[in-house]
């Protein structure tokens, strides 16, 4: 049960690529088959690159336990010489005592945070940049529907030659359900990035993505309904 709790990157890479042999037996010619072809290529990417941003970085993370181990010890020696203390004769030499051992805590302490926290900023910049590229694929998709006009008695779009010629009504309809379904897989790809890294500010940039296709696919489906009453207007008039 555990393979339906996660998307499955291997499954999503596979649904990528039919979905570009699909536009290409019906739009050989089109651009959106290149940005097709190109999210082919970014999912490859992000299938390599999330497992990546998944990993432990042991060259941070051993120096990190190095420091959390000495963090333990200065407190264990502190706690062997605390029989010190009944022999001191002053406040000031109990202060002259504890004190090395608190700067020395602080400062183990403090290396510590600081390189665990490298990691996860580290693998944060990574997933972000990922996210971006992502981000501007999703708008790339919104340029090839946006000049698509449901209600122009000639859609405007040409096939490659030698068709050459415009879309029926059916044709747009099927252009425009393609381009919902690539920015739906674009969100999918975008999560990859969060499955192994639950990062917080990660996750809200996954988020942002999702918000983004959701939207730009509600625009399509505004046409493809458009489109859908049209035609039905049409036949009822026959």
């Amino acid at each position: 049960m555990a393979g339906y709790r996660s998307v499955n990157d291997q499954l999503l890479h596979e649904t990528v690529r039919r979905l570009e042999d699909r536009i290409a037996t019906q739009f050989p010619g089109a651009g959106l088959r290149q940005v097709a072809v190109e999210l082919i290529e970014i999912t490859r990417t992000a299938r390599a690159r999330s497992k990546d941003i998944g990993r432990p970085i042991w060259w941070i993370r051993a120096p990190a336990m190095l420091s959390v181990v000495g963090l333990f010890g200065v407190i264990v020696l502190e706690v062997f010489f605390i029989d010190k203390i009944g022999k001191l004769d002053t406040v000031g030499d109990f202060i002259q005592l504890l004190e090395p051992t608190l700067g020395s805590i602080f400062f183990l302490a403090a290396i510590a945070a600081f390189l665990l926290s490298l990691e996860t900023r580290w693998k944060r910049r990574r997933a972000l940049e990922a996210v971006h590229e992502l981000r501007a694929m999703a708008h790339v998709v919104d340029m090839h529907q946006l000049t698509k006009d449901p209600t122009e008695k000639s859609f405007g779009e040409t096939r490659a030659p030698p068709d050459d010629r415009p879309l029926t009504a059916d044709e747009l309809v099927r252009y425009l359900d393609f381009c919902s379904e690539m920015l739906s897989l674009i969100g999918k790809v975008a999560v990859l990035y969060v499955q192994r890294f639950p990062d917080d500010g990660a996750v809200r940039a996954v988020d942002e993505i999702e918000g983004l296709t959701n939207g730009l696919s509600r625009k399509i489906w505004q046409k493809i309904t458009i489109l859908q009453n049209r035609q039905f207007s049409g036949s009822s008039a026959t």
